[in-house]
């Protein structure tokens, strides 16, 4: 596909757009006088680690002292218990991890470090690209869930971040141009009208929505990604949709893979040691997602053989990567990746989901009416016509429905924490913690501190607002549900756009979502998100 990969090497020595004034500080320098008068390792408080069990015990079931899948509840607990930063170290199988409660700290961290910065890797991610389909992968494990610091490769300290920085820079550069993602604005809309019209059909004689509706969700989101990178439908949302079913399956896969991390991260980590059953199941699905999403870039790499294109931008995101991209293994490899960030962004270290962000995100609105009519309200200045096709600049003037999205997950994230391994000792609150700690930054809580936010425990989208923010306290590096820097989620700006479409075209079509179930509580299976049947109520607005 010469003709393609033309246009598009052309156009790939475009800048990315520029990081925000806030990523753009130079590194903080370290001071060595700052090691050399802080307080030891030691003392930074935590749970006391028993003899060879260490603190692995406290998260096995029955036994244990913390649930694993209520990581949210466990985090509070820490900062409620021991302060600001707390150590749980003895974890057989990993490093320490140091929780860390202090945004002023939180910002130097992220300050100091450089353009490749060394996340927390997903050990079961790792082994499975790095070992089980080593076959496949080989060296070029991607950006998702690992750092090029395999266990089973030789790594040198100084350099094992730029492999990872040559690998993300050929995805991003087409993932997070602004203008690349204005241009599918259209394609998503189609697809939540058609989603829309779902919800319609699925109504009961309540005009409630069905138990298992966070599936339908699973089902749009899915949609919209093969959209949007592979240009492709893959009939999700077919009322006649079988258990069987392709689309169905990759879910499933994807759900059973994701709900497990915790149990494989947290627990004693027998499946480095044997196949247990979880672990042969995540394999299991692993390989079915990769497989499917393998036959979808074969078609793409097919279409792209005989398509002549004047310009890039008529190419879907994984055709533009193909095209680009000389090295058939890397490509492949680099669209999977893609695909991978799209559907179920918590393979990229539990960062944002969209599915399960869209869940939280319309049980608040629903159980928050006055909001609710804020959004209609707006949505009416911005769109008089509800038949009129949504684009960018429509959606750049509807503020208060992206503060809205924002103030949800300062108080509801789906993402407990964000994270680093230290890549050199560090003082921390005046401790000195050693290279190779886990520090975690736990931004629900910290988005909920009166320190660093004005008003925590009411919900005000309002200060998020340009015209109302300064009335608001507001810590930059409080409430990071996105992460920050080098690391942050790669497919960030397509998640808010799927979700801006979404809540745009619900209630523009001029109806009302409500909720006349007992309240659901926020837990992890694998995201935080409310726990319970979605049974929506979507009810036409009078005008």
């Amino acid at each position: 596909f010469p003709s393609a990969r033309k246009n598009v090497q052309q156009n790939s020595s475009a800048a990315l757009e520029e990081r925000d004034q806030e990523q753009a500080r130079p590194p903080t320098p370290r001071r060595p006088a700052d090691l050399e008068r802080a307080r030891p390792y030691a003392e930074i408080p935590g749970p006391r680690a028993l003899p060879v069990l260490g603190n692995t015990w406290r998260l096995l079931p029955l036994v244990g002292q913390y649930d694993v899948s209520d990581v949210a509840r466990l985090s509070s607990l820490f900062y409620a218990e021991y302060g600001k930063i707390v150590k749980l170290s003895g974890l057989i199988g990993r490093p320490d991890l140091l929780f860390v409660y202090d945004a002023d700290e939180i910002e130097k961290i992220y300050r100091r470090e450089g353009p490749t910065p060394f996340r927390p890797s997903m050990p079961c991610l790792v082994k499975y690209k790095s070992d089980v389909r080593r076959d496949f992968f080989g060296r070029l494990a991607g950006v998702v869930g690992v750092n090029y610091h395999l266990p089973c490769y030789p790594t040198r300290t100084d350099k094992h971040g730029e492999p990872w920085r040559t690998f993300r820079t050929k995805v991003q550069k087409p993932i997070l141009q602004l203008r690349t993602v204005k241009k599918y604005v259209e394609p998503i809309e189609t697809v939540t009208k058609d989603f829309i019209d779902r919800m319609l059909e699925m109504k009961d004689e309540r005009d409630e929505m069905p138990g298992d509706f966070d599936n339908e969700i699973h089902k749009w989101s899915l949609e919209c990604i093969g959209r949007v990178s592979l240009d492709v439908r893959l009939g999700c949302l077919d009322p006649n949709l079988t258990p069987d079913s392709e689309p169905q399956k990759i879910i499933d896969a994807a759900k059973y893979a994701l709900r497990n991390i915790a149990i494989l991260e947290l627990r004693f980590p027998f499946w480095r040691y044997f196949p247990t059953t979880i672990w042969t199941g995540y394999v299991k699905n692993m390989d079915y997602f990769v497989e499917i999403c393998m036959k979808h870039i074969d078609a793409a790499m097919e279409r792209l053989k005989t398509k002549t294109v004047v310009d890039e931008r008529e190419l879907s995101l994984v055709e533009r990567i193909l095209a680009s991209e000389p090295n058939p293994k890397t490509a492949y490899i680099l669209a999977l990746d893609l695909i991978l960030v799209g559907i179920d962004t918590v393979l990229v270290f539990l960062f944002t989901q969209i599915s399960m962000a869209v869940c939280s995100i319309l049980y608040q609105l629903a159980t928050r009416p006055e909001q609710q009519d804020k959004l209609y309200e707006e949505l009416k200045r911005v769109l008089p016509d509800p038949n009129e096709p949504l684009d960018s600049k429509k959606l750049d003037k509807m503020l208060f429905l992206k503060a809205f999205v924002k103030e949800v997950f300062r108080v509801y994230s789906t993402v407990i924490g964000n994270g680093r391994t230290l890549q050199e000792d560090t003082v921390i609150l005046g401790y000195k913690v050693p290279k190779g700690v886990q520090v975690v930054f736990p931004t629900l809580v910290t988005g909920s501190m009166g320190e660093y936010v004005s008003e925590p425990e009411k919900f005000i989208p309002e200060r998020w607002m340009k015209s109302e923010c300064e009335k608001y306290r507001m810590h930059p590096f409080a409430s990071l549900p996105y992460g920050h820097g080098a690391r942050m989620c790669l497919g960030r700006r397509f998640a808010d756009l799927e979700i801006q479409v979404l809540l745009a075209k619900v209630r523009n079509g001029s109806y009302k979502l409500e909720y006349h179930h007992d309240p659901l509580e926020y837990k992890v299976t694998f995201m935080y998100a409310p726990d319970g049947q979605l049974k929506f109520k979507l009810v036409k607005r009078e005008e």
